[in-house]
């Protein structure tokens, strides 16, 4: 009886907004024939990420690719790895003989190492390895030092934690995610000049081991052959890569500084998109809002308008028709720390009807 070699699995970290989903979707865009499962990890209850990838159908109906896409919704891979990702992964094992690689998009929140030991467990190491773990890395971000679109409200948190001494949790996050790889993509290096991405270039590799390459990118458009197939069996050697959140001996699960994130859903009726953007951008000013992800349903027009946000930068495209049995409402997921749901739900209900109330005011 012939022998099925260990299925290659690709890990996909990396902060929030720099790129993953835009990574991914370009790797299946152009899988050359391989037949990929994918794994999404959302940091929240809305399978946004997962939706974006269902669009990539790999060549086959739609209903074929919605079953390749696992989503596991209720927190980082690290901390739901025993209740989600081991059943997920025992199917996808059962099927290794119809499947090429693995992807897992981890959240933007997650930290990679624990997931990367996963894979020595025997029940998964016999069958699967990690090819490598790579991290995207928004370039201009890290040129401007925040890693995240929110400096001042990260560092105002950082002088007030007496725990904390000169660098902030969302960086420590940023530097475990590059401690655990074996590939760095500088993604959005059309947006920085040759020194500026040499300055971003400079500051990845202190964080790295000097065996890990960085290669850069825009909007994650690189060669499948530059992805995969590193063959760098990162289970391996993951005990080796020190992080800051490394568990000491002993304990049984310390709490992960990204513990303290929020991760909301909100649920809106249909809204003007000027008016939804508006309002979006002041909550974020307002509330240190950190990302904003989710589908709008915009008055007399047939397709849903797809939003991504980091800090006040947001990204927006209509990205299909709405279906007949769907509701006609505006999903939204807004990650951040000491988020209120209901006062954020509020203030965006209340600014999104402003329009009609004045409109009914003109009649």
């Amino acid at each position: 009886m012939k022998t099925l070699a260990k299925l290659p699995v690709t890990i996909v970290t990396g902060f929030l907004g720099s790129g993953k989903t835009t990574l991914l979707r370009h790797m299946l865009d152009n899988a050359e024939g391989r037949r990929i499962a994918v794994i999404v990890n959302e940091f929240g209850e809305l399978g946004i990420d997962g939706d974006i990838l269902k669009q990539c159908t790999i060549g086959c109906t739609e209903e074929e690719a919605v079953g390749r896409v696992y989503e596991l919704a209720n927190g980082c891979l690290c901390c739901t790895v025993q209740e989600e990702f081991f059943p997920v992964m025992q199917e996808l094992v059962a099927r290794r003989g119809d499947l090429d690689h693995i992807l897992i998009e981890t959240s933007g929140l997650a930290l990679p190492k624990p997931l990367v030991q996963a894979f020595q467990w025997p029940e998964i190491r016999n069958a699967c390895t990690v090819d490598a773990v790579i991290t995207v890395v928004d370039s201009p971000a890290v040129l401007a030092g925040t890693f995240a679109a929110f400096p001042d409200q990260v560092d105002a948190q950082r002088k007030l934690d007496p725990n904390l001494d000169h660098e902030s949790p969302l960086h420590e996050l940023f530097a475990d995610q590059l401690a655990s790889a074996d590939l760095v993509v500088l993604n959005k290096a059309d947006m920085l000049d040759a020194d500026a991405l040499a300055t971003v270039r400079a500051e990845v590799a202190e964080e790295l081991p000097p065996a890990v390459k960085i290669v850069e990118a825009n909007r994650g458009q690189l060669p499948i052959s530059v992805l995969l197939g590193l063959g760098a069996e990162s289970e391996l050697h993951i005990d080796g890569r020190k992080t800051h959140h490394d568990h000491h001996e002993g304990d049984d699960h310390d709490d992960h500084d990204h513990d303290a994130f929020d991760s909301i859903s909100i649920t809106l009726p249909q809204a003007d998109e000027s008016l939804l953007l508006d309002a979006l951008t002041q909550a974020v000013v307002q509330h240190g809002i950190l990302r904003v992800k989710g589908f709008a349903a915009i008055p007399g027009k047939p397709m849903r308008l797809l939003v991504q946000g980091v800090g006040t930068r947001f990204d927006k495209h209509f990205d299909r028709a709405w279906k007949p049995d769907e509701a006609r409402e505006t999903h939204l997921v807004l990650i951040g720390q000491e988020l209120d749901a209901g006062v954020l739900e509020a203030q965006l209900r209340a600014a999104v009807s402003l329009r009609d109330a004045v409109s009914g005011i003109k009649g």
